[in-house]
């Protein structure tokens, strides 16, 4: 009897562990996709976190570097929203041509304007190819630039310094900074005529006024308490004006060489009207007398190009020539 009792509490209490080990494999499985979809969501939700990190840190203001100050106005890094505000102008400009809303005579596509470019640089246009179009223009803007700045800076430093030169050239600027280009266009050509030295000077013209305007507002923009310093360690007024004021009115002076060469493209078609046979303007004007709307576009986006590429280059130069800029 007790033999038996014994032998049917062993086989009550092995029958559960036997259930338990038979149904142990069943719920492996389950266990298994619960761990996949507890790793997918913690990848999900780490790919979220970083998405919303990466936001947060193109939007925050930046943390202040060594050598700045706390609340410079515009400090920071603009260039990754740069990009993406290209993109989406070039974008919505490829959904309203390519969807019909605009008509190509009007504003092609991208694409077709890209074609156009390519044509241009291997067949040429008007006479002449892209490369020989833009080799005229930029011999005539940056002769007109090298000049304007080898006259207008110490012209502008010494309006600044000498009230005398003050009287004598401050008015005549102030006078013809004003006019049009093409105001007095006319009267260049009766005294120059048509060739290239009309179109170099009315571009160095147009290039003139701003350089010497700030010039000689970085002049009044130098601490009177360096000129003191300088003087009172022996200086002599030749040694004040070239290592104290130049180099005080160096950044408002980068900053009119900039303003400068944005006058001088502007001014360019205006002088490529005038007889020219080559140029990134006479292109422009000669494909809108025909409404060729992607060459004109084309030769815009050539000029805004190089345009942009000569001012990071003098932001550039700005960095290392001139690193107080800011703070003097």
């Amino acid at each position: 009897m007790t033999s038996m009792t014994k032998s049917m509490n062993a086989s009550s209490t092995g029958s559960p562990n036997k259930k338990g080990a038979d149904s142990k494999p069943d719920a492996e499985p389950q266990m298994v996709d619960s761990k996949e979809e507890r790793e997918s969501a913690a990848a999900s939700v780490s790919l979220l976190d970083k998405l919303q990190l990466n936001i947060k840190k193109m939007t925050a203001p930046s943390a202040v570097q060594s050598g700045e100050y706390f609340g410079t106005p515009g400090a920071g890094d603009s260039r990754l929203i740069g990009v993406c505000s290209t993109l989406f102008f070039i974008a919505l400009w490829a959904i309203a041509t390519e969807g019909g809303f605009i008509k190509p005579i009007f504003l092609p596509s991208p694409l077709d304007v890209v074609q156009r470019l390519i044509d241009i640089t291997v067949d040429g246009f008007a006479g002449a190819t892209l490369v020989e179009h833009l080799n005229a223009s930029l011999v005539r803007i940056f002769g007109a630039f090298i000049l304007a700045c080898l006259i207008g800076i110490p012209l502008g430093i010494t309006i600044g310094c000498n009230r005398v030169f003050r009287g004598i050239f401050d008015p005549l600027i102030e006078f013809y900074r004003p006019l049009p280009p093409l105001a007095y266009l006319p009267l260049i050509i009766i005294w120059l005529g048509i060739d290239e030295s009309s179109k170099v000077t009315l571009i160095f013209l147009a290039m003139l006024s701003p350089i010497v305007l700030s010039a000689r507002a970085g002049v009044t923009s130098v601490r009177i308490e360096q000129i003191q310093v300088a003087y009172s360690m022996g200086a002599t007024p030749w040694q004040v004006i070239t290592q104290v004021i130049a180099r005080g009115a160096m950044p408002d002076i980068m900053t009119g060489m900039r303003i400068a060469i944005g006058f001088g493209w502007t001014t360019l078609v205006a002088a490529e009207m005038v007889a020219a046979e080559r140029g990134i303007g006479f292109m422009v004007l000669n494909a809108s007398e025909f409404l060729v709307t992607d060459v004109v576009i084309a030769g815009i986006i050539v000029i805004g190009i190089i345009a942009y590429c000569f001012d990071l280059l003098m932001r550039y130069l700005e960095a290392k020539l001139i690193p107080w800029k800011g703070y003097n």
